[in-house]
């Protein structure tokens, strides 16, 4: 697989990691969930994100799962792999570990512990000369879980001292006057996938993004609206995610959101098991209620729009 670079666009899904119901770590499931996402035409795949539930996992399951995603994959479309990590000796073993298998890149969130400007270039600037300059990654800017805020001065510098920095996952909230600060004032260009489960897909478009990285359980929302957007049709990428925002805002609920997707995951046959790996909740009767009466209006909004 090539490296990552500063082109790509599209739609990277932020991909769950299949449990089994006893918390087992599901390999089998984890080919149908490649499947699922592949055949909705996404065009890169992001594993051990935030909301992959990477920190419950071992160091050994979390190379067997890359290894298993890569080997579905077999080389269809770029695989982006979280490294995230407290310390610099783990994130520079699995960076290693997953770019030997065949990851096209690695994405690294900062730690909470960051306050200053100053520190968080120092950060970059020693994590990527840990992975290695020759290491494509993505700078996870994701303040409301991460609580480390990084202005668009900061990334922009980023952006100019660090050649190895391909891709910024945008996922300020709001956070769209960012972007087109970003956009405005950066020296090289970089990608800027969106996230926040896709609840500004169209504007965040309009203002300069090139896709999104994110998890809704619906990928074909946002390939379709990027695709609309692109072929210039901006009414009709606002249509389409009309169409599907109440269920993706119902999605983002903090806590139980994971829960949820995969409850609906599980529902669309993409995953054997909609469990979360312990501690996690799971919905309740009245959420499933709830998720069902959305996924029906939905679909007869979809038939509504052709």
């Amino acid at each position: 697989m090539a490296k990552l670079d500063e082109t790509a666009s599209g739609v990277f899904i932020i991909a769950v990691t299949p449990f089994k119901d006893d918390g087992a770590l599901d390999l089998d499931s984890t080919d149908r969930m490649v499947d699922f996402y592949l055949e909705r035409g996404v065009t890169g795949m992001t594993v051990l994100g935030i909301m992959g539930e990477a920190p419950k996992l071992t160091m050994e399951e979390s190379r067997s799962f890359v290894r298993r995603v890569l080997a579905r994959v077999e080389a269809r479309v770029p695989v982006v792999v979280g490294v995230s990590s407290p310390g610099f000796a783990p994130m520079r073993e699995l960076s290693a570990a997953v770019m030997d298998d065949g990851a096209a890149a690695v994405m690294i969130a900062p730690p909470s512990t960051l306050r200053t400007d100053d520190q968080i270039v120092s950060y970059y600037q020693m994590a990527a000369e840990v992975i290695g300059a020759d290491t494509p990654f993505v700078l996870q800017d994701y303040p409301l879980t991460t609580d480390v805020i990084i202005t668009p001065g900061v990334i922009c510098t980023l952006i100019e001292r660090l050649p190895s920095m391909v891709m910024l996952k945008h996922e300020d909230w709001p956070g769209l006057n960012k972007i087109t600060a970003v956009r405005k004032a950066q020296t090289r260009r970089v990608s800027i996938l969106v996230g926040n489960g896709g609840l500004f897909l169209p504007e965040e478009l309009e203002r300069g993004a090139d896709g999104a990285m994110t998890g809704f359980a619906f990928p074909e929302m946002m390939v379709d609206v990027c695709k609309a957007h692109k072929a210039g049709d901006g009414e009709r990428a606002h249509d389409l995610f009309d169409a599907y925002l109440p269920l993706a805002r119902y999605e983002q609920q903090q806590g139980i959101g994971l829960a949820i997707r995969k409850y609906i995951l599980h529902k669309r046959g993409a995953v054997g098991s909609a469990a979360l790996r312990r501690p996690g909740p799971a919905p309740s009767t009245a959420d499933i209620a709830e998720i069902e009466r959305l996924i029906a209006r939905q679909n007869k909004r979809l038939k509504e729009i052709g």
